[in-house]
């Protein structure tokens, strides 16, 4: 039931994001958000959503934009690793979390941020090619990493880790949008997820978490 509900708030949002205003994107990817998610508890330690019980890393291979296997298991450990679902042509949800993971990953020391790794992985392989997504995520770091692969195979990926499944909407000629989850997810150096970012986290509430994450305060 729950996840039938993040199926129809994905295809209602991507439908109409073009008209909605800040305010009512950020209202709905909150409700998709909560509709999604296991049971959470508030944390004082933490200002993201944490998980009551932590769910382990996602073991999948998909290809990276030189081209070459990324195995998101055996490549992210030791590392706290920020896993987030989307596609370059999204108007907001998208480049609102990488830019603010960017700006915020800038400014701190770089002992904490050298020990991060940010994986994009595309919602929209037909038109998020390599190069596509390269340049994209180079507006925001170079370092974030980019992952395409068949859209039923990032699906099975999404639903093995409690997220609903991307939805392609019709429009014009390549004037699509996609439905996907809205939310950042943070593995950190024991390779499970304690936490989740929500679409509307702030930079100071990234500022104040990743250094706890990296430092094993979750």
């Amino acid at each position: 039931m729950v996840r039938q509900l993040g199926n129809v708030l994905i295809q209602a949002t991507a439908r109409s994001a073009r008209a909605l205003k800040w305010g009512t994107l950020r209202l709905i990817a909150a409700i998709l958000f909560f509709g999604c998610s296991p049971e959470r508890q508030s944390t004082a330690d933490l200002r993201g959503s944490r998980l009551i019980e932590p769910w382990p890393k996602p073991a999948f291979v998909l290809t990276d934009t030189d081209g070459r296997p990324f195995d998101f298991e055996a490549e992210t450990e030791a590392f706290v690793t920020f896993l987030f679902f989307g596609y370059t042509y999204c108007p907001d949800i998208c480049p609102v979390h990488m830019a603010n993971l960017s700006a915020v990953l800038k400014r701190l020391d770089p002992q904490v941020s050298g020990r991060v790794k940010v994986v994009f992985v595309s919602t929209d392989p037909d038109r998020d090619t390599p190069d596509r997504i390269r340049a994209w995520l180079n507006t925001f770091d170079p370092s974030f990493v980019g992952l395409r692969g068949p859209l039923d195979s990032v699906n099975v990926i999404q639903r093995s880790i409690g997220l609903p499944p991307a939805v392609i909407v019709d429009g014009d000629d390549d004037s699509y949008t996609v439905g996907h989850s809205a939310q950042v997810l943070a593995y950190t150096t024991d390779n499970l997820l304690h936490v989740m970012y929500p679409f509307g986290t702030r930079q100071e509430d990234w500022a104040h978490d990743i250094p706890r994450l990296v430092n094993g305060k979750w």
